[in-house]
């Protein structure tokens, strides 16, 4: 149902932290014209935390709009609560998303059979295809493969974003569930790794800057040419670690911002690129050939 280089795509903003919408609407036609395969609207790079619940659904209106079915779109709807999460996910149900990206709940640190009776009640109460999400370095929560076996016969949950940074993850998951659901990698630097071992995308931050790049990594990958999409990456590598020199998205965004994308906006408690990573990104950057 999805494959690819899916972007997670960052949320702009003024400098006074107001979501820029004119400068979203024009990072989605940069996206669709460099060839990005889905956009992910309001994840976890998109500032979700920081978002009230009006500016999220407005955001992924917003991206829906501007789209116009030329790609899917996904949007986050992850929280730590299921009731919220149920909310969040009608609202973009109303929206017209095209699915859902949920991550694991974050702090309250739920067992297994939580995660779950998590998953499976938002599966049952809203009827969008729902991809799973776990990143346990940022939620101290691990979705482990027995339970997402658990949970693929649910006939809308189609997908998992795996950022454990565990590439055997995407074999272990893909011999437990087979055809069930699809893989993808949400670890930039481990994404050639799994889509070599059988995941279908990756859910990118690196596509924000390097859309194009990404794309043609993943298209090439996905038809068996790993000696290109090798070669792709190989102008990637420094990129891929240095977006992630301080906490996501915060490196990101000085990057399209150096690149003219976007304004200089951040929300509280994340604050700019401190200026002794500068020129360090701006190398890979241009390693990169996006500058």
């Amino acid at each position: 149902m999805f494959h690819g280089s899916m972007v997670a795509l960052v949320t702009p903003m003024t400098a006074d932290g107001g979501v820029d919408y004119p400068r979203l609407r024009d990072l989605v036609e940069w996206h669709l014209a460099e060839g990005t395969h889905a956009i992910v609207a309001v994840g976890t790079t998109g500032e979700s935390a920081t978002l009230d619940f009006k500016e999220h659904i407005a955001v992924i209106a917003a991206v829906v709009e501007q789209v116009r079915e030329r790609v899917p779109v996904i949007a986050g709807t992850g929280a730590n609560a299921t009731a919220e999460a149920v909310i969040l996910t009608h609202a973009a149900m109303e929206a017209k998303a095209d699915a859902a990206l949920l991550v694991t709940p974050y702090y309250n640190k739920p067992t297994q059979e939580g995660l779950f009776q998590h998953y499976s009640t938002i599966a049952d109460q809203c009827r969008v295809p729902i991809i799973l999400y776990n990143v346990p370095g940022r939620t101290a929560c691990d979705l482990l493969p027995e339970t997402v076996a658990r949970l693929a016969p649910q006939p809308n949950i189609v997908g998992i974003k795996e950022a454990s940074g565990k590439v055997e993850r995407v074999g272990e998951i893909l011999h437990l569930c087979g055809e069930q659901l699809e893989v993808f990698s949400g670890d930039d630097g481990a994404a050639l790794g799994a889509l070599a071992a059988g995941a279908r995308g990756i859910i990118s931050v690196t596509a924000n800057v390097a859309p194009r790049a990404m794309a043609e990594l993943c298209e090439a990958a996905l038809a068996g040419d790993f000696l290109r999409a090798r070669a792709i990456n190989a102008a990637l590598i420094a990129l891929h670690r240095d977006l992630f020199v301080e906490s996501n998205p915060i490196p990101v965004k000085w990057a399209l911002q150096e690149m003219g994308r976007i304004g200089p906006g951040l929300r509280l408690p994340l604050t700019a690129l401190a200026p002794t990573y500068h020129e360090r990104l701006r190398a890979s950057l241009r390693q990169a050939h996006c500058l």
